[in-house]
């Protein structure tokens, strides 16, 4: 036999080694996973941890998940809202005072290619100001130069996500200064909604540890934190919320009257999560792995951190969706009301004090539309929080 004839036969043979070899070993690992147990639908429900039980369970809650999506587009609307709105909060168009909505044409001889129509003002016999459509058409203009602004607060930027260039493009119609209401709303939802998170956030942290604590160690402690609890409760909210703003000073910066306010309702909005989380620890600190810490040596703030805290995690982000849009509308109120946030500051709450009178809503009811956005938000937060509190219920299949 010649060496080429015996390579091939060598390197023929190394190959159905490595065939066989591949093929006993994928016989060995099915023999193997046909020898394990197949769990059932219901005991891999017991063997998956908690939060795998969570998601399970508020997947299935299409109404739950409609309301978080919602919500986390006004999130992302807010974060990118200077980019997103196509004027500034100061820009006027002092000509388009009171400009109805702009419908959006988004199809143009079978081709997609958005476009808004040309108004003219006219006047009618009371001499009172309309706007009749033109029917010139101008097309939109997508990443466009306008108005400059620091993206994300740290880049100065110019490009915005639409425009139209030699007219007005007003989405939800104009206010009686001129302002772009779309504008106004998307850039007011940056107050509006940090003013929530912020408030709630604070309220979070010292709802958590005191009712924490009042669940844990009981005796004297739980006393002077339950009656402050009542002492807080006791007084009526809306009340109490208008005499505290009425003592933020007149003169106080925009920066400082923001922090003031998301300070007032933090202080007033802890006490609903420490007196669920007190009545959570309470039967918790008897459990066996918080007695084994103890037997341990740990000190209650360890026992505290790093178990009553992270068993009712479930409890505490419920409680917090559930919060947020109360915060929201609170602020919303004490804005409305002329004791909260103060223009130039822009909020959703300041946008509505065009509206205090029947005859702004009458005529002009496009000024209103920062309540129906108010609505779908608080709408999709209850959505959101009640399938988180569906999902995190022990007692939920």
């Amino acid at each position: 036999m010649s060496d080429l004839q015996t390579t091939n036969l060598e390197k023929h043979s190394a190959t159905l080694r490595d065939l066989y070899k591949e093929m006993a070993e994928t016989q060995e690992a099915a023999d193997l996973n046909a020898a394990l147990p197949v769990l059932s639908e219901a005991e891999s429900r017991y063997a998956a941890s908690q939060w795998t039980m969570i998601w399970r369970r508020f997947r299935r809650n299409r109404a739950a998940i409609v309301g978080g999506i919602v919500v986390l587009i006004f999130y992302v609307v807010a974060l990118f809202g200077d980019f997103i709105a196509p004027y500034a909060l100061s820009t006027r168009f002092v000509q388009q005072a009171y400009l109805p909505p702009q419908p959006i044409y988004w199809i143009d001889e079978g081709q997609l290619r958005p476009y808004v129509l040309k108004v003219r003002t006219e006047y009618d016999k009371n001499l009172q100001r309309i706007y009749v459509p033109s029917g010139e058409k101008v097309y939109l203009q997508f990443f466009a130069k306008g108005d400059k602004y620091k993206f994300l607060g740290l880049i100065e930027w110019d490009v915005h996500l639409f425009q139209a260039p030699g007219m007005v493009v007003a989405l939800l119609g104009t206010d009686r200064q001129g302002r772009d209401m779309f504008s106004r709303i998307v850039l007011g939802s940056q107050i509006s909604l940090t003013i929530g998170l912020v408030g709630v956030l604070l309220s979070l942290i010292l709802g958590t540890i005191l009712g924490v604590a009042s669940g844990y160690y009981g005796g004297w402690i739980d006393e002077i934190i339950q009656r402050l609890i009542e002492i807080v409760r006791a007084f009526p909210q809306i009340p109490l919320w208008m005499a505290l703003s009425a003592a933020v000073p007149p003169w106080w910066t925009q920066v400082g009257t923001y922090f003031a306010i998301t300070l007032i309702l933090s202080l007033i909005g802890w006490t609903w999560l420490a007196r669920q989380l007190r009545g959570t620890v309470l039967s918790l600190r008897e459990s066996d792995y918080v007695m084994a810490a103890k037997l341990a040596g740990a000190s209650g703030w360890r026992i505290i951190t790093k178990h009553l805290i992270p068993a009712t995690l479930g409890q505490i982000i419920v409680v917090t969706t559930l919060s947020l849009p109360a915060m929201i509308l609170a602020e919303t109120a004490l804005s409305y009301l002329g004791l909260g946030l103060r223009p130039p500051t822009t909020s959703w709450g300041v946008l509505l004090q065009e509206v205090q009178n029947l005859e702004s809503i009458a005529l002009y009811p496009w000024v209103f539309s920062p309540a129906l956005v108010i609505v779908i938000l608080i709408l999709a937060f209850s959505f959101l929080g009640d399938g988180l509190r569906d999902a995190s219920d022990p007692y939920t299949v």
